[in-house]
């Protein structure tokens, strides 16, 4: 089991690494931040209610997790999404994934204080040899917190900050309900957040001229970055810490780096490689169970012997 959640872990972060590529594509220039936003919810949530229908049929007990899914909902969709596409639209995607990586920090700090999760030692130098390397890959000369770009960067980090909040409270949820059942009420009390902030937004694109990439962006953002990545980190959060969860954030410019480098606008180099290998070591350190750890730590030592 901990191997599938660790594949499902992956194949979010791919999605959200092809995320800050494929959203700016799209804006402001065909659609509005906020009314990207009430699209994207309103039509993933439609899918999550359905499907939900068809194969859990499970519901909420009692009206005081209802309350609770309903304060998870304005950290981790509304908050969330519109600090995060907002900020995005204001500054670059590059800037805008390295700020993202300072959320395991957060999701770390919260669990402690909130679920009273352990921060070890080999778990928080986990977090710093990630933070670093993801640092280091997205460094270059291409980032800078210049003037035009900060309001979009602090965005990006309020989004973080949320974002990690909510994989804390979120967690008992996931452990009591089906994650379907959890998102797909987070997704009915976001969307009646954010609309009254996107709904005119959602009513000036204009429909008639979107091109065929725009639709693709707008097609990706829905059942990739919204239906399938939210529903795979709800079910992975029932079997691992949240911690877990937010350390692969730090995988998000490695794929990215990919998914550049399959479109020819960047190369293949060792220092590349030897980074992504830092950022793979530090999710090792934040993951691992300690058992196995300290298993593995104790062959490596006889080794070496």
């Amino acid at each position: 089991m901990r191997i599938k959640v660790h594949l499902a872990l992956l194949l979010v972060t791919l999605i959200y690494g092809a995320n800050f590529t494929i959203a700016k594509a799209v804006m402001p220039e065909l659609i509005e931040p906020f009314g990207f936003i009430v699209l994207r919810i309103s039509t993933a949530g439609v899918f999550l209610w359905l499907f939900h229908a068809l194969f859990i049929k499970e519901k909420i007990s009692s009206l005081k997790d209802l309350g609770w899914i309903a304060l998870c909902a304005l950290f981790g969709v509304a908050c969330n999404m519109m600090f995060f596409f907002k900020g995005l639209s204001l500054t670059t995607p590059i800037n805008a994934s390295i700020m993202m990586i300072t959320t395991p920090i957060f999701v770390v700090v919260f669990a402690k204080f909130y679920l009273k999760e352990h921060i070890s030692l080999r778990k928080g130098a986990g977090i710093l040899i990630g933070m670093g390397g993801a640092i280091l890959l997205l460094g270059g000369h291409n980032f800078s917190f210049s003037g035009e770009n900060i309001t979009g960067d602090l965005l990006v980090m309020l989004n973080a900050t949320c974002y990690g909040i909510y994989l804390v409270l979120v967690k008992p949820m996931m452990i009591k309900y089906h994650p379907l059942t959890v998102v797909k009420w987070t997704f009915l009390f976001g969307l009646i957040y954010v609309t009254p902030f996107g709904f005119n937004e959602f009513m000036a694109v204009d429909w008639a001229n979107i091109p065929d990439f725009g639709w693709a962006s707008f097609a990706f953002v829905i059942v990739g970055t919204t239906f399938l990545a939210y529903l795979l980190n709800a079910w992975s959060l029932k079997y691992v810490n949240s911690s877990v969860v937010g350390a692969y954030i730090y995988l998000q410019p490695v794929f990215a780096g990919i998914i550049a480098m399959a479109s020819g606008s960047d190369q293949f180099t060792l220092r590349k490689v030897l980074l992504s290998l830092v950022i793979f070591s530090g999710i090792y350190l934040v993951s691992v169970p300690r058992k196995l750890f300290l298993e593995q730590k104790e062959k490596w030592l006889s080794r070496s012997k």
